[in-house]
């Protein structure tokens, strides 16, 4: 089973913390809306806490892995957290991620989990239709690379089936569902690991400017269609009950000729890092220094 942090609304968050020392840590964008959902002072900038029983925090991926580092110096802090768009699963997740000096570092450990999660569907009412092909990717990336990764239980496979199953069902599209779903999805990868997605899109995020959940959307089908003919794991798709080629069918909506484009020149000269990088080394099929030309040549 896929275990997430236990689920509130919203509302019962607010009535179960009455009197609590509440600091309220949000992303700028949508800060005049989450002033209106809660009775506590809302903040855009790091918060201090020594005082605080309760940090709320309400943004996307990069703001609630930053929350939970924050609260990982802090062990008598409880973390809730909402997010405002789904695809990174971070608020399902024991890892954090953050950029360094242009690189990508990780810290997986259980005191990064937050201790409740909460959807606020208004906040996909807005979404803008790329921000929500992005997310979708992301979310595709985490439940394929974590159900293929060469780590994977058979019972972590045969979740990831189910939540894969569910995502099929919902398509790429504004839905609130999604929610859901990406924090099933990202807290399934983090039982297994990722791949050859996550490799390449941590090495060309910082040049190419493009964003993780864009890179991972557009990076879908190349790495699935290299993992198709040279993983062995690719056939576990059929086992499990799943449609290879509707998966492919669906990961190729979100391919970006120009993306990709700009994602290749990114990691030019730059192959030996993302064979060097931690997600490259769990793909589900090896990759080698000359599997470079094989991506340089993807065509859909």
């Amino acid at each position: 089973m896929i275990l997430i942090p236990q689920f509130h609304l919203l509302t019962e968050i607010i009535e179960n913390l009455p009197g609590a020392q509440v600091v309220v840590w949000c992303t700028p964008s949508v800060v005049e809306r989450v002033r209106k959902l809660v009775p506590w002072q809302v903040q855009t900038t790091p918060p201090k806490l020594d005082r605080a029983e309760w940090l709320l925090v309400v943004g996307g991926g990069k703001l609630i892995d930053q929350a939970k580092l924050l609260r990982a110096e802090h062990p008598h802090l409880k973390l809730a957290a909402i997010p405002t768009l789904w695809g990174s699963g971070a608020e399902a997740s024991p890892i954090a991620v953050w950029s360094e000096s242009g690189e990508k570092k990780f810290l997986m450990n259980a005191c990064l989990l937050p201790d409740v999660v909460c959807h606020v569907p208004e906040f996909a009412e807005s979404l803008p239709d790329s921000l929500v092909h992005w997310a979708c990717g992301d979310a595709w990336a985490h439940a394929l690379e974590g159900f293929l990764s060469p780590l994977a239980s058979d019972g972590t496979r045969a979740d990831l089936a189910e939540v894969i199953r569910g995502m099929m069902e919902l398509g790429i599209r504004n839905d609130p569902r999604w929610f859901q779903s990406s924090a099933l999805a990202c807290a399934g990868q983090a039982q297994s690991s990722v791949g050859l997605i996550h490799g390449i899109a941590h090495v060309a995020e910082s040049p190419s400017s493009l964003g993780h959940a864009r890179l991972c959307a557009t990076l879908l089908l190349p790495v699935m269609r290299f993992n198709q003919t040279k993983s062995p794991k690719w056939a576990l798709l059929a086992d499990h009950g799943l449609s290879a080629d509707r998966i492919l069918e669906i990961v190729s909506t979100l391919f970006c000729q120009e993306d990709y484009a700009q994602a290749l020149a990114a990691i030019s000269g730059r192959w030996n890092a993302v064979l060097r990088n931690p997600c490259t080394r769990t793909n589900s099929a090896l990759v080698r220094p000359d599997d470079k030309t094989y991506f340089e040549e993807f065509a859909p």
